[in-house]
């Protein structure tokens, strides 16, 4: 039986068209038509799949380089491992402590020495007004330091009236403004600091100081912390900690300042070239991470060292030789809550609508 290939059929061209026989003979279907329908009932019924709309997972706001799951997960990871580790530190340190060579050495140096007979006893007012002024500045320097770091659209612009050329934003003047102020107050500290002979608390007199530090600082650690009275004398970590940050970090913070700000003379081409601006950047901002770092844990030790006595001190300037003394005395608590408010209050008002007027009495503020 002779079978008519159509042409361009599976391969198989029409000129070899031809009689097929035997096991060569096949049967050649031709292709399903989709339009017509199929001779029996469907049983299996197309999905939507593919068909219906999209709906996309909006992608979650992210903060830096994470979202606010992903920065709570690595915070609550990261925190576990913290406590992880301090507690091994603690135990680490307790069993060092116990042996007989660290508790000749806790013998040896307590964690303070003794000051010279001339250094005087307590905290006088002018120390604790001061202590306050220096807070109360420290704060809005670092809230608008990190506004003229992050800002990309002023809102406003401040010129001086004598030179309507140089204009900086808003931001700018109120921290350089605050510096100023604050380098004065820290000047006047400084002075009366020498005068009174306070100097003695805040700057090592011997090199004990060292070993006195390690010793306070193991015991810290340790959670069994050394006894001390700020009354009367501070721990060798302590006056470390505050002679840095007086004689160190703060002129650093203001010599790295001056080179950024309009102050440093422009045409001083060889000093530039000596200081260039791109050190004082990298050196100002982590001198302000250190100054956030010591006030938390500074407020922190404050706290757990006897919250009471130690606000009493520095806000009331009240105390005693004996370390217990004034213990059940709320004024200095209050004191310091007064002045957590007003620095709060502070930091929520300086905004352009009020740091506005205040500039215009200096310059020119304008919006462009």
């Amino acid at each position: 039986m002779v079978a008519q290939l159509p042409p361009g059929t599976d391969g198989v061209d029409a000129g070899k068209t031809g009689a097929l026989t035997g096991t060569e003979q096949t049967a050649v279907v031709p292709r399903s038509d989709p339009s017509v329908p199929l001779p029996f009932t469907r049983t299996v019924f197309e999905g939507t799949g593919g068909r219906g709309p999209v709906h996309t997972r909006p992608k979650p706001k992210r903060w830096g380089p994470y979202s606010v799951a992903q920065w709570l997960g690595a915070a609550v990871v990261g925190g576990a491992a913290l406590v992880v580790l301090a507690a091994m530190a603690v135990l680490a340190v307790r069993w060092l402590l116990s042996l007989d060579v660290m508790q000749e050495f806790l013998g040896t140096y307590p964690g303070e020495y003794h000051l010279p007979d001339s250094a005087p006893v307590g905290i006088p007012a002018w120390l604790g007004w001061q202590h306050f002024f220096n807070f109360f500045l420290i704060a809005l320097i670092i809230r608008s330091g990190l506004q003229v770091r992050h800002e990309t659209r002023p809102s406003a612009f401040w010129s001086p009236r004598g030179n309507p050329g140089r204009k900086i934003n808003l931001s700018l003047w109120f921290h350089q403004s605050l510096d100023i102020l604050w380098v004065t107050n820290g000047l006047i500290y400084v002075v009366l600091l020498f005068t009174t002979g306070q100097w003695v608390r805040v700057v090592p007199t011997s090199w004990d100081v060292f070993p006195n530090a390690v010793s306070a600082a193991l015991q810290y650690v340790s959670l069994d912390w050394p006894t001390e009275n700020g009354w009367v004398n501070y721990n060798a970590l302590q006056q470390i900690a505050y002679f840095s940050t007086v004689f160190i970090a703060a002129p650093l913070a203001i010599a790295t300042g001056v080179r950024m700000s309009g102050i440093w003379p422009k045409r001083a081409k060889l000093l530039s070239s000596w200081y260039p601006i791109e050190v004082a950047r990298a050196i100002h901002y982590p001198t302000m991470l250190y100054f956030c770092v010591f006030i938390v844990t500074h407020v922190l030790l404050v706290l757990a060292t006897g919250a009471l006595r130690n606000l009493n001190h520095m806000f009331a300037s009240q105390g005693s030789i004996q370390p217990d003394a004034y213990a059940a005395n709320w004024l200095g608590f209050w004191l310091f809550v007064a002045s957590l408010i007003a620095v709060g209050a502070a930091l929520v008002a300086a905004r352009p609508l009020i740091l506005a007027p205040i500039a215009r009495l200096f310059g020119t503020v304008s919006s462009r």
